[in-house]
């Protein structure tokens, strides 16, 4: 596809739910990029998009992924770009999406899950998770502002972050609460959701119904680009 090349969604509501993915990430980083894939689900037919992009809560971070349904594909697309720009590219009244020039992309975009081999690992409830994640919320504010300003630096309140949110989830104690965290923050993770939990490699991935979450557990030899498109 060209740097022009534009994309057409299924319907409006996939491109309002793309473009409150972009806000909330855009919240994090005014300069985020994003890694996104399409590609055709039958010959000629029509596809889906991903688009990952990732969420700096602590040093650690996050994966979040989130799927688009397409009315057609011309041909398959992956590339880096800028979120702001990708955002820009939405025009509601066409349900369309204009995929803007290729950027450097920073060094997670080239890491992406794998396409398979996962396996499911759990279904925590969230009505036990909220609350634990909601607690992790005010333990993290309360801790920060009692640190004094001129200690408060990136590096100690990333620390304090890798603290709380590397804790396991009591429902699964397999998942990190940092998983949960990113899910909340970027909109997924919300009272009554259902979700579910899968592995493949180092790899673990939160998914709930409006978009799923990635994280490296571990070093994950072999686990190479994919697309893994979940909504």
């Amino acid at each position: 596809m060209t740097a022009t090349a534009s994309l057409a969604l299924a319907d409006a509501g996939e491109g309002a739910d793309l473009a409150a993915f972009l806000v909330r990430l855009l919240r994090f980083d005014r300069a985020a990029a994003v890694r996104l894939q399409a590609v055709a689900r039958q010959a000629g037919g029509d596809g889906v998009l991903a688009v990952f992009g990732r969420l700096p809560l602590g040093s650690s971070g996050a994966l979040a992924i989130r799927t688009a349904r397409l009315a057609e594909l011309v041909g398959p697309a992956d590339r880096t770009v800028s979120a702001g720009q990708l955002l820009d590219g939405l025009d509601s009244a066409r349900n369309t999406v204009a995929l803007p020039a290729p950027v450097t992309g920073p060094a997670w975009a080239g890491l992406l899950p794998p396409r398979s081999g996962w396996r499911p690992v759990g279904e925590p409830p969230v009505a036990e998770v909220y609350p634990e994640l909601m607690a992790g919320v005010r333990e993290f504010r309360e801790r920060s502002e009692a640190v004094p300003v001129h200690h408060r630096t990136r590096a100690v309140l990333d620390g304090l972050a890798d603290e709380i949110w590397s804790r396991p989830v009591t429902a699964l104690p397999e998942l990190p609460l940092r998983a949960a965290h990113a899910a909340y923050v970027i909109g997924f993770l919300k009272p009554g959701a259902p979700l579910t939990v899968h592995r493949a490699g180092g790899w673990l991935r939160l998914s709930a119904p409006a978009g799923s979450v990635a994280v490296r557990t571990a070093a994950a030899p072999g686990a190479g680009l994919g697309l893994s498109p979940m909504r």
